[in-house]
């Protein structure tokens, strides 16, 4: 790699986690490449930061475009293509996350919901059907709350992001109050009526 130090470590690291996350070695080192670069790149200085063919290179764009995790940038007076990332990195966040949803999530809510419309043929298909319900149930609650944060400002996801344990205390002092006050109804006595039916 012909890369500053500091960049080389970063980009070897990227490849490295890229191929734990399912992509391509050189996908995650062009992707960090040009994460760092202050300015647009070429496929051709990727290949001489890389060191790695043209083809290669070629492919991994593709991947990263497919994924919108880059944007093509033209210059006047010069045929190639140019490739950055976004600026905002909570864009990235987002994008990536979409992705991830729409490729991994999707696909397997869509085949839950075709096997629990299926009639079941013994106890153990019904057994099945249970135990997929209740798989179906929880991404479907996740995919909820994950519609729901996505339509948030980064302002104000940052600022849920930033309340963190406090969060759960809210939800902890909202339990004791309300098993307080449901305690208390439990104990009181039924109020006496009158011969009427109305409360004394």
């Amino acid at each position: 790699m012909d890369l500053p130090p500091i960049t080389q470590s970063f980009v070897s690291h990227f490849g490295e986690m890229g191929a734990r996350w399912g992509v391509n070695r050189t996908v995650g080192q062009i992707y960090a490449v040009l994460f760092l670069s202050p300015d647009p790149l070429c496929a051709d200085d990727l290949v001489d930061r890389l060191g790695v063919s043209r083809s290669n290179v070629s492919m991994s764009l593709r991947e990263l475009q497919a994924w919108r995790l880059v944007r093509t940038v033209r210059f006047p007076d010069d045929r190639r293509d140019f490739f950055e990332t976004p600026d905002d990195l909570w864009k990235i966040v987002r994008t990536l996350a979409e992705e991830r949803k729409k490729r991994e999530i999707d696909p397997t809510a869509s085949r839950l919901r075709e096997l629990m419309m299926e009639a079941p043929q013994s106890d153990h298909d019904r057994h099945a059907q249970k135990r997929i319900g209740e798989t179906l149930e929880l991404i479907e609650l996740l995919t909820r709350w994950y519609d729901d944060i996505n339509k948030l400002e980064t302002d104000r996801l940052l600022m849920l992001l930033a309340l963190g344990a406090k969060v759960t205390s809210a939800l902890d002092l909202k339990d004791r109050l309300l098993g307080s006050a449901a305690r208390k109804t439990l104990t009181e006595p039924a109020p006496e009526h009158d011969s009427e039916g109305d409360p004394k």
